[in-house]
């Protein structure tokens, strides 16, 4: 039985990055074998020659949104932080509070917008009743939210160009909903999508808007009892069809991201009708030992430690493997977690 603190490493502090690399494409790459363990030290705008005429390459288009708010509690004044993690139902989020709480507390922000705690649904979360609608908030959001930046970012975190940075440049406007970046699709260029769709590899996108179920720490030692949160999954029917007909084929699939991996393996779980839209909230856990059904190839970011995304890599790559090329990128100083460098396991 794998336990939670098999997947626990040392990482010296300063190897945390605080700000991207630029441009994005020259982030560091560590590429390393599923097959043999070996390991290569590239950079990211490397990533094409590693692609194949044939290749599929799956993106999560979510959009991050300014998730994070700041109010006033109604009568005190006291100030409270509501950081939106996921709509339920109509005006009914699912949100996460910065200081203390109770059933019924009113939480008032700019813009006219306010907020009541219904329900401490005893996992961190709470359920929120806002008094606008999904769309109306989330135009909201934006003007008085800001970027919901980890907790490991220990500067300013209101920086104007962290807007645009913690955001992939292919993320779609008519999908907000995420609450943390696909971290992995940072490091893309629109001039590097142009040489990789150029070598004959076909790009698609799939929309896991990214919540707890990615970044909730597991807090069990025995992994099988985590639980994870779920999110909303999307896939056309169009982008269905190829990635089915290219698995069938032979051809390889490369998931960009542990987000747009889940999102594959959730469809590769699931009998569907290929000529309808895939939409269902997923709360796929992927940890050794567990046989891939659609992914080949994954681009990743450097993951916390005891992470459910460790060990989704742990599970592609082998423990061993990922255990060595973890050790090796910090020797060689390579830069973890979302604004760090990135491995090609293959």
């Amino acid at each position: 039985m794998l336990k939670l603190s098999d997947f626990n490493y040392q990482l010296p502090e300063e190897l945390i990055a605080q700000t991207p690399t630029e441009p994005r494409d020259h982030s560091r790459l560590l590429v390393l074998s599923k097959k043999s363990g070996e390991v290569e030290h590239k950079h990211f705008y490397d990533i094409v020659d590693y692609l194949h005429p044939g290749d599929v390459l799956v993106v999560n288009n979510s959009k991050v949104f300014p998730a994070r708010l700041t109010g006033k509690k109604l009568g005190s004044g006291g100030k409270v932080e509501v950081f939106l993690l996921k709509n339920l139902s109509g005006k009914t989020w699912e949100c996460l509070l910065g200081g203390r709480v109770h059933e019924g507390l009113e939480i008032e922000f700019d813009l006219g917008l306010k907020t009541k705690a219904i329900k401490n649904n005893q996992d961190g979360t709470w359920q929120m009743e806002f008094n606008q609608e999904t769309q109306e908030l989330l135009a909201s959001a934006e003007k008085i939210g800001s970027v919901p930046l980890p907790p490991y970012i220990k500067r300013d975190k209101n920086l104007a160009e962290d807007k645009t940075r913690y955001q992939t440049v292919y993320a779609s406007d008519n999908q907000p909903g995420s609450v943390a970046a696909p971290t992995a699709g940072l490091h893309f260029t629109p001039e590097l999508m142009k040489k990789i769709k150029e070598r004959g590899v076909e790009i698609l996108a799939v929309t896991l808007h990214v919540g707890m179920g990615t970044f909730a720490p597991v807090k069990v030692d025995n992994i099988l009892e985590h639980k994870m949160h779920a999110e909303w999954l999307e896939i056309t029917s169009e982008v269905v069809k190829k990635i089915l007909a290219a698995k069938k084929n032979g051809q390889r699939i490369i998931a960009v991201g542990t987000t747009s991996c889940r999102s594959l393996e959730t469809l590769g779980n699931n009998l569907i009708n290929e000529n309808q839209d895939f939409k269902c909230w997923t709360d796929i856990f992927i940890y050794p030992p567990y046989q891939f059904k659609l992914v080949d190839a994954l681009i990743t970011n450097f993951h916390l430690p005891q992470s459910t995304l460790l060990m989704l890599i742990a599970a592609l790559a082998g423990k061993e493997n990922v255990d060595k090329a973890y050790e090796i990128a910090i020797k060689q100083g390579y830069r973890f977690f979302s604004y760090g460098d990135a491995m090609f396991i293959s």
